[in-house]
């Protein structure tokens, strides 16, 4: 077998045992790998109903036939799961040198269930495997972990764990590897923390053969060429993400105030110019020269020596923008607790602008979080608020279990505030200014995600620019552009990798033509040198994760967006005025995708057209198929 490791390792944390299997060639003839292999392992094993805390739940981590291997940028861990905060369907990714990692010790995938009587640590080496008492490092930050079980096992191993807030089951608790790449979204942190499981510990020493190496290499060689050709390739390299933080605000994304998104005081704190003088250090994934790493030290304030990884775009909007602050110390510093305690930056400082806005608004009072005076713009007050629900203290407590959640157990009409699409937080781009991105925030399958679906023709003029506020052929744009993230991410593709080649390219049919050709070189199965084979999967990958959710129980109605976005008009340039239209918008989306244009349900005809017989046959058992 080639590329692929040709093993899956099955974790049983109740009786401790580690099982090895052979990886089915029709798992991987049919999903590939990467996300693929998540969705259809999850739709195979997760019984739907399940509590995503209970024993009965499952985390699949799951890579790529190029993982490991010298192709650019396809070294990433896909966790799927059913997630704790939305109840649905959900996958989550990282990079670092992890994946790559397992890879080497013989796996394609690892399977965790069961629930561990106490604290544990699984500790892989190649095929050794052994489940660790991990009382000693239970409650220890992610730094504290890291150093300690690497003493334990090995200094060249890598990892994933949870902090603190998985432990505590905070339903925003992501997961982290030993050099700081969260698969952040979802609440797949406490899925581990309620498992007992503090780390997965891997040392590997096989190395992925490919099948045709020469013509491997010689595309190898292409991409490489391509990546320094790009004109995305410098901002990436100097500033990582936060080269685009100030040019989309003035787009009218990095949305300000919980998406009220009026004009930002001191929104020049966003220039490139300015967040580039906090850098000191450029780093990588594991084979990835793209280098959009960064490390950000602090020498002023009360935040003054900190040396830690830069906030992204996203957490630069989430404790920033989002809560109207523009103290770059706080939102580092926040973005620092969230690595340790192990929680998303997404969903943290997007339920933290909820608080704050909830305060304004006169919903929550001083008393009620716990002393705090819960302003916009406060980065203080936010810190510590991200302390408080990392640890479940006070009215941390109540906004650990989200913002939907939290506005429950809040009343007071509380619930019209909190940004979300099934039940997740929405990220940094205001669907008002982007139509088919933001039609992927309500049709996503994980929820309110702007990876799953990132519309880079609306933001980004890649591979060509298409208007973002017009309504016509969105439906059709986003169902694209979702089918070719389900298929690079069943590749094991980075998103930002993707983008630096299909800019190089000037189309996105030259990218795929080339990822099918790496996967036949390396794989040496014949389908896959098809584009048109890999544009299939991803479709297939998108509908089984679609399946998976109408089977828990969700139809159109959960398609859905606040009513801030669809009623409240844009108040700034260049959307201003805008609106997002979500009915006319759907039905567009369910025509372009064959679902069932009343439930959003996939149809029993796409269903067997896409080699999901087996998927229509249950949804039909179930009741859930449309007459």
């Amino acid at each position: 077998m080639y590329g692929y490791a040709g093993r899956i390792l099955r974790l049983d944390l109740t009786s401790k045992a580690a099982v090895k299997v052979e990886t089915p060639y029709e798992l991987i003839k049919g999903f590939i790998g990467g996300r693929g292999f998540g969705a259809k392992i999850l739709w195979d094993e997760v019984k739907p109903g399940a509590d995503p805390l209970s024993p009965e739940s499952k985390m699949v981590l799951s890579f790529s036939p190029l993982t490991g291997t010298s192709a650019q940028s396809f070294h990433r861990v896909f966790t799927t799961f059913k997630s704790p905060l939305t109840g649905t369907y959900f996958r989550s990714t990282g990079g670092g040198f992890f994946a790559a990692e397992v890879k080497s010790a013989g796996y394609d995938a690892v399977i965790i269930e069961g629930r561990a009587e106490k604290p544990t640590y699984v500790w892989v080496y190649d095929d050794d495997v052994e489940f660790r008492d991990a009382a000693h490092v239970w409650g220890a930050t992610v730094d504290g972990v890291v150093d300690v079980l690497k003493d334990e096992t090995d200094r060249e191993a890598r990892m994933l764990t949870i902090g603190p807030a998985g432990e505590r089951l905070v339903r925003m608790a992501c997961l982290v590897t030993d050099d700081y790449r969260t698969p952040g979204r979802g609440g797949g942190g406490a899925v581990l923390g309620s498992k007992n499981l503090k780390a997965i510990v891997v040392r590997g020493a096989r190395k992925p053969v490919v099948s045709k190496p020469e013509l491997f290499e010689k595309l190898v060689k292409e991409q490489v060429d391509a990546y320094r050709r790009s004109p995305l390739l410098e901002g990436f390299r100097s500033l990582g993400t936060n080269s685009a933080v100030y040019q989309f605000y003035v787009l009218g994304h990095n949305p300000t105030y919980n998406f009220k998104n009026v004009e930002l005081e001191n929104a020049e704190v966003w220039r490139p110019e300015v967040l580039g003088r906090y850098i000191i250090k450029h780093y990588g994934c594991f084979n990835c020269m793209i280098a959009c790493g960064k490390k950000w030290k602090l020498t002023k304030g009360p935040y003054a020596g900190l040396l830690w990884d830069f906030p992204e775009y996203e957490t630069l909007w989430s404790f920033g923008s989002a809560c109207g602050i523009t103290n770059l110390e706080a939102i580092a510093y926040a973005n620092m607790l969230c690595d340790r305690y192990g929680l998303d930056t997404i969903s943290t400082g997007a339920t933290v602008a909820f608080a704050m806005e909830l305060y304004e608004k006169g919903l929550i009072t001083e008393r009620e979080a716990d002393g705090l005076r819960l302003r916009w713009g406060d980065g203080d007050a936010m810190v510590e608020l991200v302390r408080k629900i990392a640890l479940r203290e006070g009215i941390g407590n109540v906004l650990a279990e989200g913002t939907v959640r939290a506005a429950e157990a809040i009343g007071r009409g509380a619930e019209k505030y909190a940004m979300h699409s099934k039940r997740l937080e929405l990220p940094a781009y205001d669907p008002r200014a982007a139509k088919a991105h933001g039609l992927s925030y309500a049709t996503s399958n994980i929820g309110g995600s702007h990876m799953i679906g990132w519309s880079k023709y609306e933001i980004a003029g890649i591979p060509e620019k298409v208007d973002p506020l017009t309504v016509e052929g969105k439906g059709l744009l986003a169902k694209k552009v979702q089918d070719q993230v389900a298929a690079y991410e069943a590749v094991g593709w980075c998103a930002f990798a993707e983008m630096v080649q299909t800019a190089s390219y000037g189309s996105v049919e030259k990218t795929m033509e080339w990822i099918g050709m790496i996967l036949y070189a390396a794989t040496g199965i014949e389908e896959f040198k098809d584009p048109g084979y890999i544009w299939l999967v991803g479709e297939r990958v998108y509908n089984v994760e679609r399946a998976f959710n109408v089977r828990e129980g969700l139809t159109r109605k959960d398609d859905w967006l606040p009513e801030r976005l669809r009623k409240m008009p844009f108040p700034r340039p260049p959307a201003k005025g805008q609106v997002f239209e979500l009915d006319k918008l759907l039905d567009d989306y369910y025509v372009a995708r064959g679902w069932d244009i009343k439930t959003g349900v996939p149809t029993e005809g796409k269903l067997e057209g896409l080699g999901l017989s087996y998927v229509a046959d249950e949804l039909k058992k179930l009741g859930r198929m449309p007459a």
